[in-house]
């Protein structure tokens, strides 16, 4: 005798579903929207690579030109850098050495700027050593490796504390760059607030054959952190306020 249990009608449910009628369904719906458009599946393409780029720009990496010769020999005028509009916020603040692009309005003029930080919150910047070279907090910096060939650090000299929540910033064209030195007289006092900063230039992208990734230079590595608040710095508790 076959003892095999034989299946019945109630035995026999249906087949779990797949999600393939869901699948088709969804495609179905692309299908149509797509024939909706002139151009078909190419313009609804193109356009979601828009929108992810108008997103990217918006909220993650956005491309600026160079527009004059300030930050030479390193960024020429006519290049393309992506500025990571991410770098500075979780938390992080800009850093000696880095390079980014501020709102310059009410500062340096109604326009964008990229310039390097040479000084933050707290720091004592000086022109200059015996030798010529700016410091910070004390300690001499080496900025040769990114100094325009034949510039000096500076010859204007300064003696500046930078207010917590802003920067002291400089070109690397020392020559030509119109910077920090030269608005001290101007309302907040050339130094830059933080939160007009836009982000970080990490990439070179154009011309291709100059492209290349920005890095930090060691040139204010060794430099200490600021001492006691000096006069003129703003308490590190209000640190981000733009005054």
């Amino acid at each position: 005798m076959d003892t095999e249990a034989q299946p019945t009608k109630r035995d026999r449910s249906p087949l779990p579903d797949t999600g393939a009628g869901e699948s088709r369904s969804r495609f179905s719906h692309v299908a149509r929207a797509a024939g909706r458009l002139p151009g078909g599946r190419i313009t609804l393409t193109l356009s979601i690579c828009l929108v992810f780029a108008l997103f990217l720009n918006l909220f993650v990496m956005r491309p600026f030109q160079i527009p004059s010769g300030s930050m030479e020999a390193g960024l020429r005028i006519g290049d393309r850098v992506l500025v990571n509009k991410l770098a500075y916020r979780f938390g992080a603040e800009p850093r000696r050495g880095d390079v980014v692009v501020f709102d310059g309005t009410g500062y340096f003029g109604d326009a964008d700027y990229i310039k390097r930080v040479v000084g933050v919150g707290g720091d004592h910047v000086v022109c200059c050593d015996k030798e010529g070279r700016i410091m910070v907090n004390g300690r001499s910096a080496d900025e040769s490796a990114f100094l325009h060939p034949g510039d000096e650090p500076s010859l204007v000299p300064f003696d500046v504390v930078v207010p917590y929540g802003r920067l002291f910033v400089l070109g690397d064209h020392r020559s030509v760059s119109s910077d920090s030195r030269d608005h001290l007289g101007s309302p907040g006092g050339g130094m830059i607030p933080v939160g007009d900063v836009i982000g970080r230039a990490d990439w070179i992208v154009w011309p291709f054959g100059h492209a290349a990734r920005l890095h930090r230079p060691g040139a204010y590595a060794g430099v200490p952190d600021p001492g006691p608040v000096a006069a003129g710095a703003t308490s590190p508790d209000r640190a981000g306020a733009h005054g």
